[in-house]
């Protein structure tokens, strides 16, 4: 089974990528009074929690060791 070999390397890459890229977030808020729309834009970066991406990088050893075992 091919799929799971890929399924689980991309399963490992996302897992890391999650570790090191932050996720960039952005709001606003205003409010309009006639045709004038006054605002404040705030954008800040989160990460990923930690546990997710074990859970990530795990499924994907998992899927990678399953699907290379089938492939034999």
């Amino acid at each position: 089974m091919k799929i799971f070999l890929f399924v689980g390397l991309l399963l490992i890459v996302l897992g890391i990528a999650s570790l090191v890229v932050p996720i960039p977030r952005t709001e606003t808020e205003g409010i309009k009074i006639g045709n004038t729309n006054l605002g404040v834009q705030t954008s800040r970066s989160e990460r990923v929690s930690p546990m997710i991406s074990i859970v990530l990088i795990a499924g994907g050893i998992a899927l990678g060791l399953a699907g290379a075992r089938a492939r034999n």
